[in-house]
């Protein structure tokens, strides 16, 4: 798989033309070492991933290395399973960080000391004010804020605080921090931004040992600086945190200065990417778990079916642009269709049954009909499939009172039946009600294969199983989860706009040829769609997702714009 991913060409964008320039004039002595740095505070989502395609798939290209840091700094909100979820992501994607596996908390010592020496410089102080305080004096983007009354502190006095903050002496809250830079700066994120904050909680990895704990803004950029990061590449909205990124740098005069880039994050139709909107959905039980295949997480994602082949190839289409836009997740379903369609294993599946006797096969023989694994693929090979008496097809494949140019089953008029023989529909047989509960049907033994001797057509070919041979399994059909296009943009309550119909969960009958799949496994039922086998799935109780429809709604668009 990596082979594959280093002879594929390389994209380019305007990233890889700076980091291609750096090279070319030997800065940082010709090296590109980049770094993915989630927070171990939700599980990953598509966003992420393409995140981690640009700062893995550069450093690749150019013979680098990519560090793989938990920027753990937030106690309250991290924990062991996230950081656990985060590395499985990262390796299922193809990536791999090797022994580049890092966390900010290794730097906490080493944070600290930095932040001595900032108020050793007279570049921070400790200030008194309460959250709410120091929300009142930053000012507006018209007016300048108020400096904190702690702000003219001797460096002995706010060396002697900082050490009692980091002894436990305040209380939470009560004292934080601040580097000492511009309240009348024109970008309010630097008007002293705090740079540590009290909070007693148990850390995942140091435990009690700290009750004071580092920003981002200061963590983050001393981190790439520590590791040696040559380009520290960041979503769009930290373009306005550069300027603070690079003043630590300077302020502190490290040797070490990596270049901050920034690119626009990825929206996706009908999805949400806020990991706080994510983490309501789960902790409200509106969808199943992290891994709710309607989720967008990379988690949610695989467990649908979806392959790491296929968001790399969405990631690559997509480019790296510095300009925020929606893209349709149609798109996506069109790089998975591409995958599947080479790799998955057609079976025949009928999920709204209608029962059908062919009067003129023989009762209790079974047939078995040749039928191609892949047209795709010639090396997939074939299977033999069961025929009997007794078919269901999909009641959807039949009326009664057809339309004109309806070429599926109806009263008196022929088909064909995938992979098997052209049947014709002689009576219906309806209940009290007059529901339609089975259909009789004649078949013609010369048409073995769905061709007929004496030449003659149908125009309808349809998919069927036989009914003794039959699996029952469970398929459940998901929709987009949401029933605006962008969610995460309406002016009300998103939860407003969740799909009362993204799951739907119906009885299946499938062919015998999937008795043996394991969760994972992915086939493409013909003309129902791509399904995988669910992590719900046991021996005898077969349980599949529709990872995603047959009809490519993204290709038709792209065929329309070209015919016009």
């Amino acid at each position: 798989m990596e082979e594959n991913i280093v002879n594929s060409p390389a994209p380019t964008d305007f990233i890889r033309a700076i980091v291609a320039e750096d090279i070319k004039n030997n800065k940082h002595g010709g090296r590109v070492e980049t770094r993915f740095p989630p927070e171990p505070n939700g599980y990953l989502h598509i966003g992420h991933a393409k995140a981690i395609c640009i700062d893995f798939g550069i450093a690749m290209e150019n013979g680098g290395v990519c560090h793989l840091r938990m920027d753990d700094t937030n106690p309250t909100k991290e924990d062991i399973e996230y950081v656990n979820s985060i590395m499985e992501d990262v390796r299922w994607l193809g990536w791999d960080w090797n022994k580049h596996m890092f966390y900010a908390s290794d730097y906490f010592e080493q944070l600290y000391d930095y932040a001595v020496e900032l108020i050793k410089r007279g570049k921070a102080y400790v200030c008194d004010l309460t959250q709410d305080e120091v929300k009142s004096h930053r000012g507006t983007l018209t007016e300048a804020g108020k400096e904190s009354p702690g702000r003219d502190r001797s460096i002995e006095e706010n060396l002697d605080l900082f050490a009692k903050m980091r002894a436990g002496e305040f209380e939470d809250g009560s004292k934080t921090l601040r580097s000492k830079i511009d309240m009348a700066s024109n970008n309010i994120h630097m008007r002293d931004p705090a740079i540590y904050r009290i909070r007693r909680f148990h850390h995942y990895r140091t435990g009690d040992k700290w009750c004071i704990y580092p920003m981002y803004d200061f963590a983050h950029c001393l981190s790439d600086s520590i590791e040696d990061i040559t380009h520290s590449i960041c979503t769009l909205e930290f373009e306005i945190h550069r300027p603070l990124y690079d003043w630590f740098l300077d302020a502190l005069e490290v040797k070490k200065h990596p270049q901050q880039i920034e690119f626009a994050r990825l929206n996706l139709s009908y999805t949400i990417m806020s990991k706080r909107k994510l983490l309501e959905l789960v902790q409200n039980k509106l969808v199943n778990g992290w891994d709710d295949p309607r989720m967008p997480t990379i988690c949610g994602l695989r467990r649908r079916g979806y392959t790491p082949e296929a968001i790399r190839d969405f990631c690559e289409v997509i480019g790296v642009t510095k300009y925020n836009s929606l893209t349709d997740i149609a798109l996506l379903e069109h790089c998975l269709r591409n995958d599947l369609n080479k790799t998955a294993m057609r079976v025949l599946a009928v999920i709204n049954p209608l029962k059908i006797v062919i009067e003129n096969f023989p009762e209790g023989v079974t047939d078995e009909l040749d039928a191609a694994n892949n047209p795709e693929n010639p090396d997939s090979g074939s299977r033999k499939v069961p025929f009997s008496r007794e078919i269901y097809i999909d009641r959807n494949d039949f009326m009664e009172n057809p339309p004109k140019k309806f070429f599926r089953l109806a009263p008196g008029q022929e088909v064909r039946l995938r992979y098997g023989y052209f049947i014709k529909c002689e009576s219906i047989i309806k209940d009290d009600a007059g529901n339609i509960t089975e259909l009789r049907c004649t078949y013609d033994p010369t048409t073995r294969g769905g061709n007929a001797p004496d030449g003659r057509k149908v125009k309808g070919t349809i998919h069927w199983v036989s009914v003794p041979n039959a699996l029952e399994a469970e398929a459940r059909i998901y929709d987009r989860l949401f029933t605006v296009e962008n969610p995460g943009g309406v002016e009300d309550d998103y939860l407003n706009y969740m799909n009362p119909d993204s799951l739907k969960t119906e009885k299946c009958f499938i062919e015998p040829a999937v008795a043996d799949a394991k969760p994972g496994d992915k086939f493409q039922f013909e003309r129902q769609g791509y399904f995988c086998v669910d992590l719900d799935s046991k021996p005898g109780k077969l349980v599949f997702n529709r990872t995603v429809p047959l009809k490519d709604s993204w290709a038709k668009l792209q065929q329309s714009e070209k015919t016009n």
